[in-house]
Order: C-alpha cells, then structure tokens, then sequence
C-alpha cells in the first residue's frame, strides 16, 4: 500500500520531535502492509515548511530507514492550509506539489468553514494543469452541513483524500457516515492516514480498506489503492462523475 498523507517527517511539525519516532512510525507503517508514505507536513503560518526543508527531511529519513533496514520508502510532499497568495508561494518555490511531479497539490481547508475565495483558488491551479486534493473534507463542518459545497468543487475538477481513521470510526459515527457517503457518491479518490504519532493519530489504512471492502467492494479498494500508485506517477487518477448527496438521506446522520 501507498499512504499519501503522513506526518512521518521529524522536528517540523505537530508529528513526530526527531528521527528516533520517525523510525518508529515507520516500523508501524510496514507493520500495516505500508510500502511507500508521502511526507506531508503542515505549510501554514505556525509551520512554515517549504519545499526546501521538505526535501531535506525526507532525505535525512530515508537515509536512517536504510541504515534501520526498515522496507519503506519516503516521498516528498507537502499539506498547505489555503491562503490567498499559495499561488504566488508555488511559483516562487515555497509550495511542493505531490512527490514534486508538478501534477497533483494538497490543499487543507479550514475546520469549520469553507473560504469563499476557495473555488477560484483551485480553477486558478487546474489552470496551471496542477490538480487540487483536498484533504479531509469529512472532518470540514461546513460541508458536512451542506455537501453541496464539496460537490460544486469535485464537479469542477477538484480530488479529495478521505482518512482512514474516519473510515473505521474512530472519530465517531457520523462522520464515519459520512465519509462513506463521500465514496459512495464518487466525491473522493483516495483513503490516506493522516497520522501523526502511533497512539493516538497513527495509520488504520489496512483496517479502513478492509472496511471499504466490505462496505463496497473488491473494486472500490482497487481503484483507490491503484489512485494512489497513480498519484506517485504524476499521471491521471480513476475519477467517476459526481453525484449530490440525498439531503434526506444525509441528514439522517442526524
């Protein structure tokens, strides 16, 4: 398995504080079937990793997991918070897109809101042939209360990343629910794990897959998984046509 989102670089962000918990995220990582991870830390004003330091990083890590002997491989990437001028940062270098391919960009959007700029934001990347993901929007309050949101911006052009640890419940039922509701109406293309640490945001991909499974099948698994190894490639991910949540059926989350 390949888990695009991963705060497994050291020192730099709320992950782990040096390379000695890095290693043992990476243990845990192998442990869940995890082959590649994608370093993904935070770009905001609180953590400003730039492409640069990310670059480094990763190669520092990968440098201790061959002397570990441990069998992972660490990619650079990149998890900005949207902000009006992450355009401007990316052409001076600042902003790294995924595995540095040029193709595919993180973007993190606020908790509770939806900027209003957001839309335009994002067509202003497709223009530039780079393809926004945005990172767990099952977790964003504003499209739980109006999904509609998430499925003008997918319906444009927009990817999303679901995590795993909403999959298999651990941040409760409703957003589980919801979560599931994302992939059953094709508003999301991966599953990643977003972890942080190994006690209390650590990997679950393995257990969300088997959930998915179950919940929709073989194929399912297989198109996120290959989306995923797609990602890496910088080429063109699976991407079914959209479809808008029932509201009925949405609100009985509630």
């Amino acid at each position: 398995m390949i888990d695009i989102h991963c705060h497994i670089l050291p020192g730099i962000d709320d992950g782990p504080k040096d390379i000695h918990e890095s290693i043992i995220m990476a243990k845990a990582a192998v442990s869940d079937g995890i082959t590649q991870v994608m370093g993904t830390p935070h770009f905001t004003r609180k953590y400003e990793n730039t492409k640069e330091i990310i670059v480094e990083k990763v190669k520092q890590v990968n440098e201790a997991l061959v002397v570990e002997n441990i069998p992972l491989k660490i990619l650079p990437g990149q998890e900005p918070r949207i902000y009006g001028e992450i355009l401007e940062d990316y052409q001076n270098g600042k902003i790294l897109t995924l595995n540095d391919s040029g193709k595919y960009l993180f973007i993190e959007l606020p908790s509770n809101h939806v900027p209003r700029y957001t839309e335009r934001l994002l067509y202003d990347f497709q223009m530039k042939e780079i393809t926004p993901i945005i990172v767990h929007p099952e977790r964003n309050q504003e499209m739980i209360e109006n999904p509609d949101i998430l499925y003008n911006l997918v319906e444009k052009g927009a990817l999303t990343q679901v995590t795993a640890s909403s999959v298999v419940g651990d941040l409760g039922k409703k957003i589980r629910t919801f979560s599931l509701q994302l992939l059953e109406n094709n508003l999301t293309h991966f599953i990643a794990s977003d972890a942080h640490n190994i006690s209390t945001r650590s990997f679950r991909l393995g257990q969300a897959y088997e959930e998915l499974d179950k919940e929709f099948g073989v194929q399912a698994v297989y198109m996120l998984k290959e989306n995923a190894e797609l990602l890496v490639l910088g080429e063109t991910v699976f991407r079914d046509s959209p479809s808008r949540m029932k509201q009925k059926k949405f609100l009985g989350l509630f």
